[in-house]
């Protein structure tokens, strides 16, 4: 995912009308004169995202304010650095400070989490997949948080991949193969062009997603010795992702099945925001 600069100034535009509304009646007790120097510095080891946005959001309240930084999205950095440094108005700065705070904070808590799961795998084949079990409004910018940890976005909405899951074919008045059957070709027809992706849940609905030649098939709840036989089972014919309750601890025997792909929703819907804070100097 590659965040577009109007993507980033919507996002940002809609935290601070939330946050600041008709105006910020606290700092409005500073002097209009008033001028400080912030730094944004790390309280824990994490894997940065976000920087635009923050420095977008400064920008947005005030294009004067002065910022200075040396780090890039993707990189891991110590507690205690300093991400970036602004310079101005200490009305604006204040005002920008807790929706900056708030985009660095969340999109680095995701680049942090998968970066975790991403080395858990290493030395596999397997590839750590996003959802789209993202808060809404901010696909995007958690999508690209993944890839700066490491991971691999999956599809980005219902409309650029296809992803046949047990309730669309609960919709076909068939048993769960001849559903399946029906489901891909159908798919195929519809879309043609387009990557199809379907949840199997044993082997012998995977036997007819294989036959019916869907391009990636989604192995659901299986655990890890499932995976293994599904893997040879298809011996390559499509590609395998497993779904499923999958964690940090249970993730590496996952991916030594040979399995391509392992999607975590956690990375977006549980990640944890981490520790940053932002330290004022009055000039």
């Amino acid at each position: 995912m590659v965040l577009t600069k109007d993507t980033i100034l919507d996002a940002v535009r809609i935290a601070l009308a939330e946050d600041v509304g008709s105006g910020d009646i606290t700092t409005a007790i500073l002097p209009s004169n008033h001028f400080a120097r912030a730094i944004i510095v790390t309280r824990e080891p994490l894997i940065l995202a976000g920087i635009d946005v923050a420095i977008e959001t400064l920008h947005a309240v005030d294009p004067a304010i002065i910022i200075k930084s040396k780090l890039t999205d993707g990189t891991s950095i110590d507690s205690g650095t300093t991400v970036l440094q602004a310079e101005g108005s200490t009305r604006s700065i204040l005002t920008a400070e807790r929706v900056a705070l708030n985009f660095l904070q969340h999109l680095s808590g995701i680049a942090t989490i998968t970066g975790s799961y991403v080395k858990a795998v290493h030395g596999t084949a397997a590839r750590i997949l996003d959802t789209r079990k993202t808060t809404p409004g901010l696909r995007a910018l958690e999508k690209y948080a993944v890839t700066c940890g490491g991971g691999t976005n999956h599809r980005s909405g219902l409309y650029d991949q296809i992803l046949i899951k047990d309730n669309h074919l609960a919709a076909f008045s068939a048993n769960s193969t001849d559903a399946i059957m029906q489901a891909i070709q159908l798919a195929r027809r519809n879309a043609p062009g387009k990557k199809i992706e379907i949840e199997v849940d044993d082997m012998d609905q995977l036997r007819v997603a294989v036959a019916a030649g869907a391009d990636i098939i989604l192995l659901d709840n299986m655990p890890p010795e499932k995976i293994r036989e599904s893997v040879r089972l298809v011996n390559g014919r499509a590609l395998l992702e497993a779904s499923g309750g999958i964690t940090i601890q249970t993730v590496r025997a996952y991916a030594e099945t040979g399995v391509d792909f392992i999607s975590i929703g956690a990375l977006t819907h549980s990640a944890r925001a981490v520790d940053l804070a932002m330290e004022l100097i009055a000039l």
